[in-house]
């Protein structure tokens, strides 16, 4: 018997993860898709995926995917983005999520209704519209590109013209080029660094700030396992700001480097305000003098770009990573009021809820530092969980509460951590292992890398070979010098294997 009809907009990893749970709940969902196949993001072929043909993930697979499929044996650390594609496939085929997709569909409404919510879409050149009980929005967060306002951006004239990190599918068309990458951020320092070693004219990398840079490797070890453990996303939550942020600082100038020992500007000395994010090769690149760093853009006059120190280079392209906005056109004026929709941000209880649109639920759409699977797996959890009555739905009380808190939030737009967001939704959806009653596991747990197979050990869905997969991850992966401790505390050797009796 279902549950009822859930409308799930996207076929991304949050839809098809959201469908993948409300199925297990006893829910009928349909998921409306724009493109012609799912995927989202990852679907390179999809208008509206940033991912150019040769992009790698900056994040190691077992934090790269959802926890009831496995890459193969063959797949690098940093798999391909096809690779990335194949394994959203098999989750998808395995719970048969395609059957239940609407492809090539534009939806242009969504509005609440007495009954649910009515849903408006445009296909095969007519408009439809049809009631459902329930709504997921999972339409993605990095869909609509951010161009800042530079005078003279608009009449550039170099060769090349100006293209958004959205839209570099041809990394080729660039070579022997002179380029401008505007942005600080990942897709910014990314691009820059496929450029530069690809052997282009030259780089220049504009930015309003310097961040702190970490790359994906330390010494053989996945950043993960350092930046994004258990015992550093609980720590976000007890310690005080201040220690935080100098430990933070600390292990950046460790493991990272202070971007000014590589020729890069120094970050701002308060950590509160430097901010960080990854790229493998970015510093290294500074330091051979591949890429160039300078200020912002202050004005662009034809193929002449100045920058705010009075500098000027002459580009034949212009590429922008100065981030996005929210895109969600299709919401109806009431509800985009009700969750005071801005360009950046959206007011809801635990980025899911809204005490006055029930039976609605927005997922992925919060600014992250890190990868989303394991999170978005865990608040599809939440979402499906409590909307099918296997765990207490949250009060209209908490809920306001929630939106008041996010409210209070001055920076409620800003990037979230990826540990943080899983152990939240881990322990809203009562999946949060950290009551087992094992001492050797618990210390594996806190210095592990949060990856979905760590919510699969206890609570509902959880798997007979979640603790295995989450203990091999550990000895193949984790620090060696942690990974020596725990052996020697209890009885293993380095592999993690039980020492031999005497």
């Amino acid at each position: 018997m279902s549950n009822g009809t859930v409308a799930i907009l996207g076929a991304g990893v949050g839809g098809l993860v959201a469908a993948r749970y409300l199925k297990s709940q006893g829910f009928s969902p349909t998921i409306f898709e724009v493109h012609h196949d799912l995927g989202g993001q990852w679907n390179r072929h999809n208008p509206n995926s940033g991912v150019w043909p040769q992009m790698r993930t900056n994040t190691a697979h077992f934090v790269t995917k959802l926890s009831d499929v496995q890459y193969p044996d063959h797949i690098h650390l940093f798999p391909r983005n096809g690779e990335v594609m194949d394994m959203i496939n098999d989750f998808a085929d395995t719970f048969g999520l395609r059957d239940i997709c609407r492809f090539a569909v534009d939806v242009t409404g969504l509005r609440q209704v007495d009954g649910g919510y009515e849903v408006t879409w445009t296909g095969n050149g007519e408009t439809r519209s049809e009631t459902f009980d329930r709504a997921v929005v999972s339409t993605g967060r990095y869909i609509k590109p951010d161009i800042p306002a530079i005078d003279g951006l608009d009449r550039f004239t170099g060769d090349c013209g100006v293209t958004h990190a959205f839209d570099y599918k041809s990394p080729q068309m660039y070579r022997d080029r002179n380029i401008v990458v505007l942005g600080g951020s990942i897709s910014s320092l990314e691009v820059a660094s496929d450029q530069s070693m690809m052997g282009t004219g030259r780089i220049y990398l504009s930015q309003r700030r310097q961040r702190y840079v970490m790359p994906k490797m330390i010494a053989g070890t996945p950043l993960e396992y350092y930046a994004f453990t258990r015992e550093g996303g609980l720590a976000l939550g007890t310690t005080p700001v201040d220690e935080l942020l100098v430990a933070t600082k600390t292990f950046l100038e460790t493991f990272g480097g202070n971007p000014a020992r590589y020729g890069a500007p120094a970050p701002h000395e308060d950590m509160a305000k430097a901010g960080v994010t990854g790229s493998q090769h970015f510093l290294n690149l500074v330091a051979e003098d591949r890429i160039d760093v300078r200020p912002w853009v202050k004005k662009i006059d034809g193929t002449t770009v100045t920058f705010d120190d009075g500098s000027s280079v002459e580009a034949d392209a212009i590429i922008i990573g100065t981030g996005f906005d929210l895109h969600l056109p299709f919401l109806s004026p009431e509800i985009a009021k009700t969750v005071n929709l801005t360009r950046k941000s959206l007011e809801l209880a635990e980025f899911t809820f809204h005490p006055d649109l029930p039976n609605l639920a927005f997922i992925g759409l919060f600014a992250q530092l890190g990868p989303y699977p394991v999170v978005l797996e865990q608040q599809a959890r939440w979402i499906a969980y409590t909307w099918g009555g296997a765990i207490d739905a949250p009060t209209e009380a908490e809920l306001r509460q929630g939106v008041a808190d996010c409210v209070a939030d001055d920076h409620h737009g800003d990037y979230r951590q990826q540990h943080e967001m899983a152990l939240r939704f881990g322990r809203l959806a009562h999946v949060d292992p950290g009551g087992v009653d094992d001492p050797e596991l618990l210390e594996i747990l806190a210095k592990s890398a949060v990856s979905g197979e760590m919510f699969r050990i206890v609570g509902l869905d959880a798997l007979p070979d979640a603790e295995e997969r989450l203990r091999r991850d550990f000895w193949t992966y984790g620090p060696p010098d942690v990974r020596r401790d725990i052996a020697a505390r209890y009885g293993r050797d380095e592999n993690g294997l039980k020492a031999a009796a005497e």
